[in-house]
């Protein structure tokens, strides 16, 4: 049985409210997921540690979001989404202020941890907060707010954390985000919707299982396309195990009402070609702008500042049509909007694996353009599907699979960076940039086949 909330969307001023309040939660889990990666020479030379130690302050972050996102997917529909996301604000903050005072690198990675479980907490419920804060016929214009403030977020991260460590010490880097937790906590205890809350117990067996097949997939994707020899077999290993836990969770989640891996929604086509089609896009989009930057700077011969300079049209242009295509994904076919988007992405990768050796500043802008107008015209439309084609007591469940095929894809297009760069260290943008052209297209094919169904 399910407690029923019977109110579509909230009143107006609070929509505004609660967006605002999810907006400043998102921003802050995705902007510390861009901001170490800047601080990581100085926290190993302030620590003494090798920088391949220190690289775990990165990784210890993304893979307690990774493991994590759908079991507090499905706790949040047990407990309310609104439980969830205050606690993980709470463990967000108390996470950075952990990592603020952190005195070595062991203690460094578990405050990462903490502020990792805290950000999927938040990541975990943000599509179903969203799906209660607007009504269904306006879907479209929350989910292309919030694809713009997730764009905005990271787009701006590396110059945020330039920025701050400029003028102070790399852990103000995450004690800038004590503050503002704690007064987004006020702000989302008096805006935040209620939400439907399912009967029945948390399924920590799943919970379990789950942890073992993304922690075990993603470490092993590492370490094939890091490591030699005997690394490469323990990466190997690691996914096969990976592969045969996974195999379990399914078989257990097709026997249960309300599984934590969203079996039910996945048997609905729109919904399981929406998730194949973020994870080939994500992956596109990851794998590209892993290989760009040193394209321009060895390839091209840019400095580091024309290369900000060259990256930035990509963003720009997915934050001006995330919410263009968020609105005109409530009155057209998203599913026809997502679907050529991603064929103007494959289009846009192409031409930038095709880049001339000599090619202008204006050669390259209007290339990164046209990817990230493809990008910013898929996103809004394929996550409105997704959260509007899921029943609405099922919200937490789409978002938590929304948050998931991100997070898988771009460390899947991650992977193919590295692959690449082993493949043909001398130029590996070419194999990367038509690769990604590829998934682009294969995610074309998946939005358009929706419109069928």
């Amino acid at each position: 049985m399910t407690q029923h909330v019977h109110q579509d969307g909230l009143p107006t001023p609070q929509r505004y409210l609660s967006m605002l309040s999810i907006a400043i939660g998102v921003t802050m889990a995705v902007l510390d997921g861009a901001v170490a990666n800047i601080a990581l020479p100085a926290i190993a030379r302030q620590l003494h540690v090798a920088p391949a130690a220190a690289v775990w302050v990165v990784n210890a972050y993304q893979l307690a979001i990774v493991v994590s996102l759908l079991p507090l997917a499905s706790l949040g529909e047990r407990i309310g989404y609104r439980r969830v996301y205050q606690a993980g604000l709470l463990l967000f903050t108390a996470g950075s202020l952990a990592c603020a005072l952190s005195d070595g690198l062991p203690a460094l990675i578990a405050a990462r941890i903490f502020q990792g479980l805290g950000a999927a907490a938040i990541m975990s419920v943000n599509g179903a907060l969203v799906r209660h804060t607007y009504p269904l016929a306006l879907l479209g214009r929350g989910v292309g707010l919030n694809a713009l403030v997730v764009s905005i977020a990271a787009a701006v991260g590396p110059s945020i954390a330039a920025a701050i460590l400029a003028v102070g010490r790399w852990e103000w880097l995450f004690a800038v985000n004590v503050p503002i937790g704690l007064a987004n906590m006020v702000l989302a205890s008096r805006s935040l919707p209620a939400s439907e809350r399912a009967r029945g117990r948390f399924d920590a067996t799943s919970a379990l299982l789950n942890l073992l097949v993304f922690g075990l997939f993603f470490v092993g994707l590492d370490r094939l396309a890091d490591g030699g020899g005997a690394t490469r077999i323990a990466g190997a290993v690691a996914i096969l195990v990976a592969v045969l836990a996974g195999i379990v969770l399914i078989r257990r989640a097709t026997r249960l009402p309300r599984p934590l891996i969203p079996v039910d929604l996945m048997r609905m086509p729109v919904f399981a070609l929406s998730v194949a089609a973020s994870v080939c896009a994500f992956a596109a989009y990851s794998a590209a702008f892993l290989v760009l930057p040193f394209h321009f700077e060895s390839g091209l011969h840019r400095d580091q500042v024309q290369t900000g300079l060259l990256m930035t049209p990509w963003p720009v242009a997915v934050g001006l049509l995330g919410p263009v295509a968020g609105r005109l994904s409530d009155r057209f076919s998203p599913a026809l909007l997502g679907g050529v988007g991603m064929a103007v992405l494959a289009v846009g990768l192409g031409l930038m694996a095709l880049l001339p050796a000599q090619a202008s500043a204006a050669d390259i802008v209007w290339r990164m353009a046209i990817c990230g107008a493809g990008f910013g015209l898929f996103q809004s439309p394929n996550n409105r599907i997704m959260l509007g084609t899921a029943p609405r007591d099922r919200a937490g469940a789409a978002g938590g699979m929304l948050a998931t095929a991100r997070l898988t894809g771009t460390t899947v297009g991650a992977s193919l960076a590295a692959i690449s760069f082993r493949l043909l260290p001398a130029h590996p943008e070419t194999l990367d940039l038509l690769a990604g052209a590829g998934l682009a297209a294969v995610a074309a094919c998946c939005g358009l086949a929706r419109i069928a169904r």
